[in-house]
């Protein structure tokens, strides 16, 4: 039966950015190479193992903080997967599925027994007022603990959360995460780590059961830095293809065409592969993910890169952009319908 803790719970917004899965094919968790690929440059994963290999040894209890569009998936795999998973949300209808699947403790419970946590949250802020505090989780933590913060956050943050969690001998690892709700539900996430790399080793095998593809690309803070920057790839890509569609009306071109042409060439993209065709052309708008998120990524890519000392132009005018449609009441709506008004607020 699960357990719920009588401890007072704390305010969490889950976490659910429109990430998504590079269309080109990449190193995978899940098959064993010969030799690292010519595109690849540096190779940045980990050796390849077998996922039966990676998943023959289930020991140690997992928790996952926020249950949200990303979280629930990951917990659910987690579950299917037969780890011992423990869960936290402040919504009781994110936690009614899991009451017969999983414990239900608070997190300061959990970092008492647990070996991993995810945190799949809002971001930095909600993760430090968990841990700090008499009552945090660093309050009472188990030996050799490692968090995961799947969030996309301010690397400045991660890093110094990260020192803050070494002085109780906690690994904090911040994993920027591709792939979105999809991708957690299915668990093909792909994710790009950055922190100790032993850490990482010890527990990748707490990863495999939502993923597809691990990256290690640095030290602490490397993964969140990716992350900002995928995003303001993403996210420009998603605008200049909404654009196109717009300009491809004008001119009297349907769009589904607009689209097909371009996955017969080089502009296709996941965007047209994928976001188009499965939540725009079908009318069904649901990239399960909001315009409040894309904005706050840019945001932050801005302010990082304003810290680098350099320039994003393309970046800043999607920053721009995304800024008015959050003035235009978007907010709160889904991502895709951005191109629905896209001619309103250029």
């Amino acid at each position: 039966m699960p357990i719920i803790c009588g401890c007072r719970r704390r305010s969490i917004r889950p976490l659910c950015n429109p990430i998504t899965l590079p269309w080109r094919k990449a190193i995978t968790t899940r098959t064993l190479l010969p030799s690292v690929p010519p595109w690849s440059g540096r190779q940045t994963v980990k050796e390849p193992t077998k996922r039966h290999q990676i998943m023959s040894s289930k020991t140690g209890k997992v928790g996952v903080i926020g249950l949200g569009n990303m979280g629930g998936g990951i917990a659910r795999n987690l579950s299917k997967a037969g780890y011992q998973v423990h869960v936290y949300d402040i919504s009781d209808r994110a936690l009614k599925p899991f009451r017969k699947k999983a414990t239900i403790c608070e997190p300061t419970e959990m970092a008492a027994k647990c070996s991993v946590i995810f945190f799949v949250v809002h971001g930095s802020k909600e993760i430090e007022e968990l841990l700090s505090g008499r009552n945090g989780m660093l309050s009472a933590v188990r030996r050799n603990l490692v968090l995961y913060d799947l969030t996309t956050s301010d690397p400045d943050n991660t890093k110094r959360l990260a020192r803050k969690t070494a002085r109780k001998n906690v690994t904090y690892m911040d994993a920027g995460m591709t792939g979105g709700a999809v991708g957690a539900d299915k668990g093909t996430l792909s994710l790009m780590i950055g922190g100790d790399k032993k850490a990482y080793k010890r527990t990748r095998k707490y990863l495999t059961p939502f993923t597809e593809q691990l990256f290690h690309v640095g030290k602490s803070g490397a993964g969140h830095t990716l992350k900002l920057i995928f995003n303001m790839v993403v996210h420009t890509n998603f605008l200049a293809v909404c654009e196109a569609g717009h300009i491809a009306k004008k001119a009297g071109i349907d769009l589904n065409d607009m689209i097909d042409v371009f996955n017969a060439g080089n502009a296709r993209s996941y965007i047209s592969e994928q976001r188009f065709p499965n939540h725009i052309l079908s009318g069904t708008w649901d990239g399960r993910s909001s315009v409040y998120n894309l904005h706050k990524d840019l945001g932050m890519a801005m302010t990082m890169v304003a810290k680098f000392g350099t320039t994003a132009k393309l970046g800043k005018n999607t920053h721009a952009y995304l800024k008015r449609a959050v003035k235009f009441g978007m907010s709160e709506k889904d991502f895709t319908r951005l191109y629905q008004i896209f001619g309103e607020i250029t």
